[in-house]
């Protein structure tokens, strides 16, 4: 047991240094370096953003893709999406617009 005491009293001062050491190296990484860890988790959470962000605009292309086939499929169709959305008329008819 003496012998553990005097081996960790010698190693005591030089493990004083690498505390120190680690410690400012820890700081370092987490607060000031430019690619820190805080900063990279705002970067993650950005990306996820970004992902949901593309899948939903992947959805609406699809969508899209869809109406734009059944577009050139049929004229019924097209006359349904011009009267619906567009809110054309024949030259005959009147058209009321109940919300």
């Amino acid at each position: 047991m003496a012998d553990f005491k005097n081996t960790f009293a010698k190693v005591r001062p030089f493990l004083n240094k690498y505390i120190i050491t680690l410690v400012v190296f820890g700081i370092f990484i987490v607060f000031i370096d430019d690619n820190n860890v805080i900063r990279r988790i705002e970067y993650e959470i950005k990306i996820k953003d970004l992902h949901k962000e593309i899948r939903h605009y992947q959805e609406m292309q699809d969508k899209s893709s869809q109406k734009l086939g059944k577009l050139h499929s049929s004229n019924q169709e097209l006359e349904r999406i011009a009267r619906e959305e567009y809110l054309m008329k024949k030259p005959n008819e009147e058209v009321f617009i109940v919300e």
